[in-house]
């Protein structure tokens, strides 16, 4: 009796079980609103998408706008989807196709557009209608293609010139001269090229060319002009990620293209924030389903924390993504960190204590790790110099540009070159990675200095004497006078006495007289060894009147031209001092005063060398800079000291950027001296012609110039190159 009252009790609660359980599904059923069918249609012109549900919605669902893609997506919370497809194709007018998307308690509807247009949304029953406003399609007569600057020239004229430039951080200029400011221009982007036209413009045979530009370290490498019809083509090929930027200043044409620098730490590269544009019209939205929403446009993977929390009212019409995100951020006094397409979304005291937390345990596992020991070959860079960087030994501050943690060390091998260093794993992985960079060949450098010293002189005399000479001769002893012709005569000569003995005179000279006694003098620059100076002598005698009127004329001209090329050359490594010399020692007396009154002297020497140091250093570019101090000393034999000679010092010390194998000048002395003199008898030297004869000329000119090249060399490597 008892087991049949058991039995029956448990299938009155199996009844009511199963009663209470269709009742709640029943309730589930009624409670969960479901999207049953979307349709498209064309009403008045506008396009009309239709979505029916199971029950009437209380509220329009909120929705935002994309641009590119154009697209229109609507939020159905607490709604799921029973259509069994999630893609509904349309392709009529405007709409291409429906997306339905159901992620855990809420659907989400996309429209994809054409082209974006403003759409409305109003309930009706249990439909949601969404009303796309039509799109006016421009004719093609009305599409203007949008130009730099357009065209004002009616002729057709060509272009002067093309020029490449290196501007700052690493960008290139391309400078396009212009025949006039009329010019039109029209620049595009076609994939990864520039093309630039000039409209109504012809190109000179020598400006039609490929320019390879790679060399100048830009993000271009080719700029190719061509003839198009009436138009010039320009096509720009750039590399790597860059941002290109046009414009013109009067006939000067400018397109600048700059390397875009890679920021793993930002959401987008590139400046500013360049990001697809969002529309966001939310009314106190959860900051977390905001965050869900930009996270389903972009495609990023958000990780939110749990202390986000909170609403937020925003209203943003065509905004780039990140820049949306960034405002979000700022007024909910948020933070982010990105890894890889990976973003972590936290308030920031949550995210600087974690980070914290973070480098206090790795510094906690780093005075607990093992340590072991491992070796390294050095093959270019010497051991002992790579582990004093790696302790940053020689400094005041050890812990200071210390590289191993505080339990490592770091010992070197002379003999072997080898490099031992004990430290934990995580620290030797990061010596390997300093070695690969410290451990390599360095670029050697060829500096080849000319030093020319020109000397050129010149200088000329004009002299003159004038007088006369009384010619007697002995005859039986009485005091006449007799001459040794019979006639008069005229002699020519290089002196007096070469005119007397020309004359043929048997008497002998007993009286000459001079009147006026100006001869030529050596030039300072003539260096001839001539004595006497060369003359010319002219006498008219009478054997009637026994006299002689006697006329020396002497004049010397010298020019003087002298070249001296010193040229020291050195090869050194990259960084590293290099030093020459070449000359002599001349010895001086040094004397100090000793008690007494008395002296000591010494012999002390100078040098009197030519004398190269050189500093290089080549920059990333392939340029070299240098530090020079050259010198170039000799004896000065013209003039002398009691302490010994003179030295004549000729130096320069300078910093200089040459390109490699270029040639450039770094120092210049010039010297110019010009003196005329003039000595004559007083009024008689003034006289137009005849003063000539009553005066003597010298004049001196000398020029000195030393010029000084330098010209480095990068040497490579390869066999069969410089």
């Amino acid at each position: 009796m008892n087991f049949q009252r058991c039995f029956l009790n448990m299938r009155m609660w199996r009844r009511i079980v199963l009663a209470t359980t269709a009742m709640l599904v029943t309730m589930l059923a009624q409670a969960q609103n479901t999207i049953e069918s979307v349709s498209a249609s064309i009403q008045g012109g506008a396009e009309v998408v239709r979505i029916d549900l199971a029950q009437s919605l209380e509220v329009v669902p909120s929705g935002f706008s994309i641009q590119s893609p154009a697209r229109i997506a609507l939020d159905f919370p607490g709604v799921s989807n029973s259509m069994g497809r999630s893609n509904v194709e349309v392709n009529q007018g405007n709409l291409r196709s429906v997306n339905v998307v159901q992620a855990n308690d809420r659907t989400r509807v996309v429209l994809n557009l054409r082209q974006t247009t403003p759409y409305k949304a109003q309930i009706q029953g249990k439909s949601l209608l969404i009303v796309l406003e039509a799109v006016v399609a421009a004719s093609p007569a009305a599409i203007a293609t949008p130009v730099f600057a357009e065209n004002r020239s009616r002729d057709t004229m060509p272009l002067k010139d093309l020029d490449f430039r290196r501007g700052d951080e690493g960008s290139g200029r391309v400078i396009v001269d212009l025949p006039n400011n009329q010019v039109g221009v029209d620049i595009r982007q076609q994939g990864e090229t520039l093309v630039v036209e000039f409209m109504k413009s012809t190109l000179p045979e020598g400006m039609r060319r490929r320019l390879d530009v790679t060399d100048f370290g830009t993000p271009v490498q080719t700029i190719t002009m061509s003839q198009s019809g009436d138009r010039v083509r320009m096509v720009i090929e750039p590399k790597g990620l860059w941002v290109h930027s046009a414009y013109q200043s009067d006939q000067q044409f400018v397109v600048e293209v700059k390397p875009l620098k890679i920021d793993p730490s930002k959401l987008t590269q590139g400046p500013g924030y360049n990001g697809q544009k969002l529309s966001l019209n939310f009314q106190n939205i959860e900051v977390r389903s905001l965050l869900q929403v930009i996270a389903d446009f972009t495609n990023f993977n958000i990780i939110t924390s749990d202390s986000v929390t909170g609403g937020v009212t925003l209203r943003l019409q065509d905004v780039p993504w990140d820049q949306a995100l960034d405002i979000i951020l700022q007024a909910k006094g948020l933070g982010m960190r990105k890894t890889a397409n990976v973003i972590w979304i936290a308030p920031k005291d949550e995210i600087i204590a974690k980070e914290k937390l973070e480098l206090e345990s790795k510094a906690a596992v780093l005075n607990l790790e093992p340590v072991r020991t491992q070796s390294f070959q050095m093959n270019y860079a010497k051991a002992e110099d790579i582990a004093k960087q790696l302790t940053g030994a020689g400094g005041g501050d050890k812990s200071a540009g210390r590289t191993l943690s505080a339990r490592g060390s770091a010992t070197a091998d002379p003999r072997t070159n080898q490099l031992f260093v004990t430290d934990v794993p995580s620290r030797l992985e990061q010596v390997l990675q300093l070695l690969q960079k410290l451990d390599v060949a360095v670029r050697q450098v060829m500096i080849e200095v000319r030093i020319v010293t020109a000397d050129e002189a010149f200088g000329k005399s004009l002299g003159v004497k004038f007088g006369a000479t009384d010619q007697r001769a002995n005859k039986g002893g009485d005091g006449g006078y007799s001459l040794a012709g019979s006639t008069n005569r005229i002699a020519f000569g290089t002196s007096y006495q070469d005119v007397v003995a020309a004359s043929g005179g048997g008497g002998t000279v007993n009286t000459t007289g001079s009147f006026v006694t100006l001869p030529a003098t050596a030039p300072s620059s003539a260096n001839l060894g001539l004595n006497p100076v060369p003359s010319f002598a002219l006498s008219i005698f009478s054997n009637l009147a026994n006299r002689f009127l006697n006329l020396e004329i002497s004049a010397l001209e010298a020019d003087n031209k002298g070249k001296i090329v010193s040229s020291p050359r050195v090869v050194t490594s990259d960084g590293k001092k290099a030093f020459i010399k070449q000359g002599q020692q001349v010895p001086y007396q040094s004397c100090t005063a000793a008690a007494g009154g008395a002296q000591t002297c010494t012999t002390a020497f100078k040098d009197a060398a030519l004398r190269l140091e050189v500093t290089p250093q080549i920059t990333p570019e392939g340029s070299i800079i240098m530090d020079l101090d050259v010198n170039k000393d000799a004896i000065n034999t013209s003039f002398t000291s009691n302490a010994g000679p003179v030295l004549e010092v000729k130096n320069v010390t300078t910093q200089v950027l040459v390109e490699n194998g270029g040639t450039v000048l770094i120092g210049g002395v010039f010297e110019l001296e010009d003196s005329s003199n003039q000595t004559g008898v007083p009024v008689l030297a003034d006289v137009p012609f005849l003063g000539n004869l009553f005066k003597s000329k010298l004049r001196n000119s000398s020029k000195r110039e030393l010029l000084v090249f330098v010209t480095p060399r990068i040497i490579s490597d390869k066999i069969g190159t410089r």
